[in-house]
C-alpha cells in the first residue's frame, strides 16, 4: 500500500514540477519570438565542431584555468550523476538498482564523483567569497545555487547510507564515504534507517525538482540554452556587421529602438548569460571606469526582455504564477553620476565601473512597455565607450555576441535621431565631404609622396602609371595624412621597393574605407564610400590590395565582398614576414632592443594575424622580443577602435594609458604595434608617463627598415 502511495505521489510532484519547467521555458521562448527572425545560412560542420569544442571540450572556459578546471568538474560531474539520480529512483519506488555491468565500480566512479563536485563547489565558494574575485556578483542568488547543488549531493549519500544500514550491507571499497557514514549510524535501528532512507530519498527528489523549476528562472538557464547559442553563433572568424538596407523608401527607421528589434539569435544571447564577468573583465572600458561593462550590458536587455516581453504577452516568468507572478516595477537605469577623475586600484580596475551599474540598475514607478531601450535601459555613455575590440566575445564562454548589439543601437541614434558626440559628428562630415576624418582636401592625399621623399629617391607609381601592378598599396587616411603614420608609410615602401614588390597607389582617387563610419554607426556613409571603392578597385583591374591599417585591413577583407569587392587583402606584416620568409628582405643589421610587441584587435582577434608581426621582429638582429601580461588573443585595446580614435575619453582613465601602463611594466625600450591607430595611442601613453625619452614607439616596419638598411636613410 505504501509503495502504491508513495508511486502515485511522485508521479504528481515529477508531473507538476515539469509542468511549472515547461511553462518558465515556453513563456521564455514567446519573449524570444518577439525579436525578428533571423536567417543561420553557415556551413554545418564549423557549425558542429564549434558546438562540440566549446560545450564538451569546454575550450573557451578554460581561458580562466582555475575556474575552468572547476567548471568541467562540475559539467562533467553532473552528467554522470544523471545515471546515479536514476538509479536512486528505480532504488526508492522498486527496491531494485540499475542494471548496468560492474555495478560496483559503477557505485565507485557515482561517490567519487560526487567527492569532486563538492570540491569543486567548495572552490567556487572560495573563489567568490573569500578571494572575491571583483567579476563575480555575491548575494543570495549565487548561494542559492550553491545550496541547490551541495544539499543534492550530500543527500545522494545520506540516502545510499541509510540503504547500506537498513540492509545490514557491509563496508565496501567500492562505496567509501557512504560505507563510513553508514558506520557512523552503525547504532540506528532497522526502523530508524527505514525513516531516514525514505526522509532523505523524498529530500533528494524535492531539491531536485526545486533546482528543475529554478533553472529557467535563473542564470542558471544557460544550462538549457548554452549549447544551443554556440551551436547557431557565428564562427570565430566571421566578424562582419549585419548590413542595413536603404531601398524600402517606407521605412521610418534604423537600427534598434526597442527590444523586439534585435534578432531572435541575439535575444538568446541574453539568456544564455551565466554572469561570469570574464567580458567585463577584460574590457578596457570597465577596465578604466567608464560605464560600460559587457555583462550588465546583457543582463540588463535580458531584464527588459523578460518584463516586456510578459507585458506583451500576458505570460508571467516567474512560476508557479500564484506565488511569483504578482506585478513587478520595471527595471530602468536611475539618475547616476560619472566620476571623470580615475578612483580605481591599479592599472586597471572594473570595481568603480560594477558599484555604478549596480548602484543604478533598480526597479522605477513605470512599466516596461513606457521605458525607452536607448536611454532607460542601455545609455550612450555606454555605447559610446565601447571600442569594438571583440575581447568580451573572446572570452564569453556561451558564444554571446555584444559588439552587434551595439552596433545596431548607434545606428538608431545616428541614422534615425541624428544623435552623435560632437567629436564624432566632425569626424564623420569630414569624411562625408573630403574623404578623410580631419577635413584636409582630398587633392592633398598623396601629397606624402613629395613630403616624405622629396628628392624623388622612392619608387612609389600611380596606378596609371604602372597598369601592370599586382599590389595595389591602398595608404588609408592615416598613412596619407597624419605626419607619424606617413614614416611607416615611406619605411613600408622602401621595403617593398628593396624586395621588387610591383605596386601602385591611387592617389587622390583613394576614398576612406568606410571602417569608421559604420562603427560608429553610420551605415549608410560606409556603404557609399565602399560601393565607390569597389568600382575604383574594379576600373584598374585590383587583384590584391596591401594595407598597413588593421581597420582598413579588416573592412576590405571581411565586408567589402558582401557588395562584390573580388580580391585578395593582405596586412603589410603578413606581406613583410612572406618577404623575409623568401629572403627578398634580409634584415643584417642589429637593431639593439629590448621589444614589446601590441596586438592591434583588428588585426590579432577579428582575423588571427599573431605570428606575422612577431616572426618580424624576431627575425631582426639584437631584438629582444618581449611579451605584456595581456597579450595575443587577450591583448587590451589601445582605445582607439570603434571610431574612438576620433572622440575623446570623458570618464575615467584614458584607455591608452592603461595599456602603455601595462607595456612599461616589461621594461621595455621600444613598444612595437602594426596598427597606426596603436602606434598614435601608445606613443601618447608614453608622453602621458612623461617615459617617451627612454621609450620609443615604432611600427614593425620601421624596425624592420632599420634593420634592413641601417642608418642610411632613415628618418
Amino acid at each position: 500500500m505504501w509503495g502504491m502511495v508513495q508511486f502515485v505521489v511522485f508521479l504528481a510532484a515529477v508531473g507538476y514540477a515539469c509542468y511549472l519547467f515547461y511553462q518558465a521555458v515556453y513563456h521564455r521562448y514567446l519573449y524570444l519570438k518577439l525579436g525578428r527572425p533571423v536567417d543561420l545560412k553557415q556551413e554545418a560542420r564549423a557549425r558542429v565542431k564549434a558546438f562540440l569544442t566549446q560545450t564538451f571540450g569546454q575550450t573557451k572556459l578554460l581561458k580562466d584555468r582555475r575556474s575552468g578546471v572547476m567548471h568541467v568538474v562540475i559539467f562533467y560531474g553532473f552528467i554522470i550523476l544523471q545515471l546515479g539520480a536514476l538509479d536512486l529512483i528505480l532504488l526508492g519506488l522498486f527496491g531494485i538498482r540499475l542494471p548496468v555491468p560492474g555495478f560496483h565500480l559503477f557505485e565507485l566512479l557515482q561517490e567519487t564523483t560526487i567527492v569532486l563536485v563538492l570540491l569543486a563547489m567548495i572552490y567556487a565558494v572560495y573563489r567568490r567569497y573569500i578571494e572575491k574575485l571583483k567579476r563575480l556578483k555575491r548575494g543570495w542568488k549565487p548561494s542559492i545555487v550553491v545550496f541547490f547543488i551541495c544539499s543534492l549531493l550530500l543527500s545522494v549519500l545520506l540516502t545510499l547510507a541509510f540503504h547500506k544500514v537498513r540492509e545490514g550491507a557491509v563496508a565496501s571499497p567500492f562505496a567509501p564515504v557512504t560505507s563510513l557514514l553508514a558506520a557512523s549510524f552503525g547504532d540506528l535501528s532497522a526502523q530508524g534507517a527505514e525513516i531516514g532512507f525514505h526522509l532523505f530519498w523524498w529530500l533528494h527528489l524535492l531539491i531536485l525538482l526545486a533546482f528543475l523549476v529554478y533553472v529557467p528562472q535563473s542564470k542558471h538557464f544557460h544550462i538549457l540554452t548554452a549549447p544551443v547559442n554556440i551551436l547557431l553563433r557565428r564562427q570565430e572568424s566571421d566578424h562582419r556587421l549585419s548590413s542595413l538596407s536603404f531601398e524600402d523608401e517606407e521605412a521610418e527607421s534604423f537600427g534598434v529602438s526597442r527590444i523586439e528589434e534585435f534578432t531572435r539569435k541575439q535575444l538568446l544571447d541574453l539568456y544564455a548569460c551565466v554572469e561570469c564577468g570574464r567580458c567585463t573583465h577584460v574590457c578596457p572600458a570597465s577596465n578604466t571606469g567608464k560605464l560600460l561593462s559587457p555583462m550588465h550590458l546583457i543582463t540588463k536587455l535580458r531584464d527588459h526582455l523578460t518584463e516586456k516581453g510578459a507585458a506583451i504577452t500576458s505570460r508571467s516568468p516567474w512560476v508557479p504564477a500564484y506565488m511569483f507572478g504578482g506585478g513587478r516595477s520595471a527595471h530602468a537605469m536611475q539618475p547616476y553620476e560619472l566620476a571623470g577623475e580615475w578612483v580605481g586600484q591599479g592599472i586597471t580596475d572594473i570595481s568603480p565601473t560594477l558599484s555604478l551599474q549596480e548602484s543604478a540598475w533598480l526597479p522605477g514607478d513605470r512599466q516596461a512597455t513606457e521605458l525607452e531601450l536607448i536611454g532607460d535601459v542601455i545609455t550612450e555613455d555606454e555605447l559610446w565607450s565601447c571600442t569594438t575590440c571583440r575581447n568580451c566575445e573572446d572570452q564569453c564562454p556561451v558564444g554571446n555576441e555584444h559588439v552587434d548589439k551595439i552596433i545596431d543601437l548607434r545606428r538608431y541614434l545616428v541614422l534615425t535621431q541624428g544623435s552623435m558626440p560632437h567629436d564624432g559628428q566632425r569626424a564623420m562630415q569630414n569624411i562625408e565631404r573630403q574623404g578623410n576624418p580631419w577635413g584636409i582636401s582630398r587633392k592633398e592625399r598623396a601629397n606624402w609622396v613629395k613630403e616624405i621623399d622629396p628628392e624623388g629617391q622612392l619608387h612609389v607609381p600611380h596606378v596609371t602609371e604602372n597598369p601592370q601592378f599586382e599590389y595595389l598599396f591602398f595608404v588609408g587616411s592615416m598613412g596619407s595624412y597624419d605626419n607619424r603614420s606617413r614614416k611607416v608609410t615611406r619605411a613600408f615602401v622602401r621595403l617593398m621597393n628593396e624586395a621588387g614588390v610591383n605596386f601602385a597607389i591611387l592617389g587622390s582617387e583613394e576614398q576612406n574605407s568606410g571602417d569608421t563610419p559604420r562603427r560608429l554607426g553610420n551605415e549608410y556613409l560606409f556603404q557609399q564610400l565602399c560601393l565607390e571603392n569597389i568600382e575604383t578597385f574594379r576600373r584598374y583591374n585590383v587583384k590584391k590590395i596591401v594595407t598597413a591599417c588593421p581597420h582598413t585591413y579588416n573592412v576590405l577583407k571581411n565586408e567589402y565582398p558582401e557588395y562584390g569587392l573580388e580580391a585578395e587583402v593582405l596586412h603589410h606584416s603578413e606581406l613583410l614576414a612572406e618577404l623575409v620568409r623568401q629572403g627578398k628582405l634580409k634584415p643584417k643589421h642589429s637593431v639593439v632592443e629590448r621589444v614589446v610587441y601590441h596586438d592591434s584587435c583588428y588585426l590579432g582577434r577579428y582575423n588571427g594575424v599573431y605570428d606575422q608581426p612577431r616572426d618580424i621582429l624576431r627575425a631582426i638582429p639584437g631584438v629582444e622580443l618581449v611579451e605584456m601580461e595581456r597579450t595575443r588573443e587577450n591583448g587590451m585595446c589601445c582605445g582607439a577602435g570603434g571610431g574612438m580614435m576620433w572622440m575623446e575619453e570623458k570618464a575615467g582613465k584614458r584607455i591608452n594609458l592603461a595599456r602603455t601602463e601595462q607595456a612599461l611594466a616589461v621594461n621595455p625600450t621600444v613598444i612595437s604595434s602594426a596598427c597606426p591607430y596603436c602606434l598614435t595611442m601608445m606613443e601618447d601613453g608614453t608622453k602621458l608617463k612623461e617615459a617617451e625619452s627612454r621609450v620609443q614607439a615604432r611600427d614593425i616596419a620601421e624596425l624592420l627598415e632599420l634593420s634592413v638598411f641601417g642608418d642610411r636613410g632613415v628618418q
